[in-house]
């Protein structure tokens, strides 16, 4: 297994914190990532904007994300990469498990990828392993009808033609704070 992977991790000041946080679960990953890229949004741009630039940092073949107020359990990289391995995807994205919260989508955990469900709606969380050359090419942006940067991105993701692998495991920590801005820069 490869360590070609750089860990990508867009953040605001405010969030202090929650960032030390998360770059704490990096640090316990017990395959460890190549490359940690955190990238600043100083600017009020969103997380649109802020994760692409932070993706264009990115040499290693594979970009896990995170967020910054979420956190990966020990094993997230490790099991992501098996699965790419074992499957060939180009997207492999686990599941999460909830602080906090509820799941929003508890249909689709275990469920195998649906392009079509993903074309209706957003339903895979950012928190995934990506090929770095497909990721670059779509880059971060918001889409008409879709208020979530992330579901912008797997579907350009999915126009280019990138392979799907949902890994049924629950491998990181969605903390639900009930402060989400949805990385949107009106927002912040």
């Amino acid at each position: 297994m490869s360590s070609d992977v750089t860990v990508v991790i867009p953040t605001i000041p405010i969030r202090a914190r929650l960032l030390r946080r998360a770059l704490a679960s990096v640090v316990l990953q017990t395959f460890q990532p190549a490359a940690i890229v955190v990238e600043y949004d100083h600017e009020h741009e969103g997380s649109a904007v802020t994760r692409t630039r932070a993706l264009g940092k990115v040499t290693t073949q594979w970009t896990a994300f995170l967020d910054d107020d979420d956190s990966m359990l020990p094993m997230h990289l490790e099991k992501l990469l098996e699965a790419q391995v074992d499957t060939g995807a180009d997207v492999v994205y686990p599941w999460p498990e909830m602080v906090g919260s509820g799941d929003p989508r508890p249909d689709r955990f275990g469920v195998p990828f649906d392009a079509d469900e993903l074309r209706r709606g957003s339903y895979i969380p950012v928190t995934s392993l990506v090929r770095t050359e497909l990721a670059q090419r779509v880059g971060f942006h918001y889409r008409p009808g879709s208020p979530y940067d992330d579901h912008a991105f797997y579907l350009g993701m999915l126009e280019l033609g990138a392979r799907f692998h949902h890994l049924p495991e629950r491998t990181w920590l969605w903390h639900v704070m009930g402060q989400n801005t949805s990385g949107r820069p009106d927002r912040w």
